[in-house]
């Protein structure tokens, strides 16, 4: 494990050709920031899971907030690893949580879990491989109140990801009244969000998204956070999203989505 006080600590990735490196947060106690290539990819806080430090990954968690009561465990699917910033957060939130986290790096997960342990009790499955090859082969059955995709960013999409059929095939997996949320990182102009709506509003009842008021203009590069779910969207959770920031916040659901479709 990483000490506090110490240096960064590398690992190279060679499914990427990329050095990934953990240094400790200067700004947080208890906080250490995963690179990969020089790119500050995550953030987590091992004294405190609760705290969800970059944006895009605070409005995702609030998007979790509301798939179950409070303190209710859930099943979780992570479709990208990262630093596993989300999955401490359920655990931290939701104790009793099952738990998956599908990566494509190898190295990448073994050094995270290396470096930088799960809280006590969580209950996470790792699973090796490809986003959607992986989704085809967990159990039979098995099913999940939330998915949280998070590998999307601009002309780098996957293809055979960012696509309608991927989404019915992530809609089976969800159990009833449950939520895919996926983070699209985009260009200005935001045409890899539009395809995404549009690919979404194919498959799933209610779509909405969420992001800094000012990213729904296209000017700017940024992340837009999705929402899919087969249940009505329902007019709390839009107030609730916006109330939660971080600020300013804004959600585009029902006729307000047709500005990015």
């Amino acid at each position: 494990m990483i000490s506090r006080s110490g240096p960064p600590v590398t690992r190279f990735l060679q499914g990427i050709g990329k050095h990934a490196s953990i240094e400790p947060d200067a700004y947080t106690q208890g906080g250490f920031v995963l690179s990969i290539g020089g790119a500050e990819q995550s953030h987590v806080n091992l004294a405190d899971p609760h705290e969800v430090f970059y944006e895009y990954l605070r409005r995702i968690a609030n998007v979790v907030d509301l798939a179950a009561p409070p303190g209710q465990a859930v099943h979780a699917l992570h479709l990208g690893a990262g630093a596993l910033t989300l999955a401490r957060y359920i655990q931290a939130t939701r104790p009793g949580s099952r738990q998956y986290a599908v990566e494509l790096e190898r190295e990448l997960l073994d050094f995270v879990l290396q470096q930088l342990p799960l809280p006590e009790g969580t209950e996470l499955t790792a699973v090796i491989g490809d986003a959607r090859d992986s989704l085809a082969d967990l159990p039979a059955g098995l099913s999940f109140n939330v998915i949280i995709l998070d590998i999307f960013s601009g002309p780098e999409a996957p293809a055979h990801i960012a696509c309608s059929e991927f989404y019915e095939e992530a809609a089976d997996r969800l159990a009833p009244g449950g939520v895919l949320i996926v983070n699209v990182g985009d260009e200005p102009g935001l045409s890899l969000v539009r395809s995404q709506v549009a690919a979404m509003r194919k498959v799933f009842h209610a779509v909405a998204a969420t992001a800094e008021a000012g990213m729904f203009a296209g000017r700017y590069p940024g992340n837009i956070v999705l929402v899919g779910t087969q249940q009505a969207w329902q007019e709390e959770w839009t107030a609730s999203l916006k109330s939660r920031g971080p600020h300013p916040a804004n959600v585009l659901a029902g006729v307000e989505l047709d500005a990015l479709s």
